[in-house]
């Protein structure tokens, strides 16, 4: 993760806290932006300048007692800012949602924060969840499907060594690979993660990969993330808890905060809608009203992303798996999660949004990479819903009704999905997601062909629809 250089002795903070900005303010020239995390809990440390620029600026997410509070974006200046000047910008910018968190825990929250961290004398109550969870916490399986990517994939379990977690295994799924580098990483890591496994996948496609461990996942949660992430020591902890919330879940999802922003195209890529769907814990299902959303429950993508998800073994056991005709890998391209998540509510179960639970992305450096991105995701949604009226043709008419607020969330400069672009943001991205928005149905119905006939010549029991 990138983060800002560090500052040796500056002094105490004077006047008004340095200026503070989102990313839909940020033009893609200003870029490097350097990521950060700060924990309120802890001693607050001063932030160093770039150096060679006249401003640095640092896109830092907040966190309490482990859990998320927001993003903040500030200017450090090259001679620096001290950990008070720190501590004034973020409360400049989140000291409601610090007061209102620390009043939940019983503790009167200050006017603002002090150097050395806002310090709880006892466990705070905000933990008492995942506390009660650890003490008897559910088996997890572990399962990161990869292709030839050994370098991310290498960084990926490095990190999953750090976890505070007491009963987990990792199962690496190798999707139709070029050689046998995958396997002999795995073999060098069982030294330090003696629960990691190998499985090779002739046939490409994320969703394969998916349903090909599920049979030889041991885990209660199977917990879903990607070789280009790097997980947080609590993130397991915190999707067990998810499970724990209220009644019938069946699918947890987290936040996938950005591991950098070096680059205009990574910029770009979290003022599009990035994969942060919000700080606020959400409990989704069919019996719960959400006015404010009429394409509910179909705008699955609210609910979360493939790269930071959890099922229960029971519930994706009765789902089938995820349609092997949709994900990277197949002429859909995605939309095997958002499938999957739409299928745990058709099920009557609950799907839980866990902030708390946090993966952190490498976005695509290169503007190519994201225009071939931001077609696939066209193609990939417009795949999803194809794929739920194939497994349930009524919906049509639902999905007809739901056209013209559709429309206006894709279109419309205030909707949830355009509020956050700068004025700069190229227009060409979205023309690229709305034709692989057309072409989606037609991706679909190609590569559920494709799987139909594969089955066969395999002589596999063929389930669609």
């Amino acid at each position: 993760m990138q983060t800002p250089p560090p500052t040796t002795q500056i002094d105490a903070a004077v006047g008004p806290p340095p200026h503070s900005w989102t990313l839909a303010d940020i033009a893609p020239e200003q870029a490097p932006v350097y990521v950060a995390e700060v924990h309120l809990d802890e001693p607050l440390a001063p932030m160093g300048g770039c150096g060679a620029r006249s401003t640095s600026r640092v896109w830092m997410l907040v966190r309490l007692h482990t859990h998320p509070l927001g993003h903040v974006g500030i200017d450090v200046p090259r001679f620096g800012l001290s950990s008070e000047h720190v501590a004034q910008a973020i409360w400049a910018c989140l000291g409601n949602r610090i007061a209102s968190h620390l009043e939940s825990d019983d503790v009167s929250p200050a006017g603002g924060i002090p150097a050395d961290g806002l310090k709880a004398r006892s466990r705070p109550h905000c933990l008492s969840g995942r506390t009660a969870v650890m003490a008897s916490a559910p088996s997890v399986s572990i399962v990161i499907a990869t292709k030839d990517r050994t370098e991310s994939l290498d960084r990926c379990l490095s990190s999953l060594q750090t976890l505070n977690y007491p009963d987990f295994e990792v199962l690496v799924v190798d999707s139709a690979p070029q050689s046998d580098e995958t396997a002999l990483l795995v073999q060098q890591r069982r030294g330090v993660l003696p629960s990691l496994r190998y499985l090779r996948v002739g046939r490409p496609g994320l969703a394969v990969a998916h349903n090909a461990a599920m049979p030889e996942a041991r885990g209660d949660l199977l917990a879903f993330t990607d070789d280009d992430v790097v997980v947080d020591r609590h993130w397991l902890a915190a999707l067990a808890e998810g499970f724990s919330v209220a009644p019938d879940v069946g699918c947890v999802t987290g936040l996938i905060a950005p591991a950098e922003l070096e680059t205009p195209a990574q910029l770009w890529v979290e003022q599009y809608g990035g994969f942060c769907k919000g700080f606020e814990r959400s409990v989704f299902g069919l019996q719960v009203s959400f006015s404010k959303d009429r394409l509910f429950p179909y705008s699955a993508g609210r609910f979360g992303s493939g790269a930071n998800m959890a099922f229960r073994s029971t519930t994706l056991r009765a789902m089938g798996g995820f349609d092997p005709a949709l994900g990277a890998g197949t002429k859909a391209r995605g939309g095997d999660d958002l499938a999957g998540f739409l299928q745990v509510l058709r099920l009557g179960e609950r799907l839980v949004y866990e902030p708390s639970a946090i993966v952190r992305h490498w976005h695509r450096r290169e503007y190519d990479a994201l225009r071939r991105t931001a077609h696939g995701y066209g193609v990939g949604l417009g795949a999803y819903l194809s794929s739920a009226v194939a497994r349930e043709p009524h919906l049509l008419l639902d999905f007809a009704k739901k056209l013209p607020e559709g429309l206006a969330h894709l279109r419309g400069e205030d909707s949830p999905k355009n509020s956050n672009k700068a004025v700069d943001f190229p227009a060409e991205l979205e023309t690229l997601e709305r034709v692989g928005l057309v072409r989606g149905p037609f991706a679909y119905a190609h590569s559920r062909w494709r799987d139909r006939r594969t089955r066969v010549r395999r002589g596999e029991t063929v389930m669609h629809g």
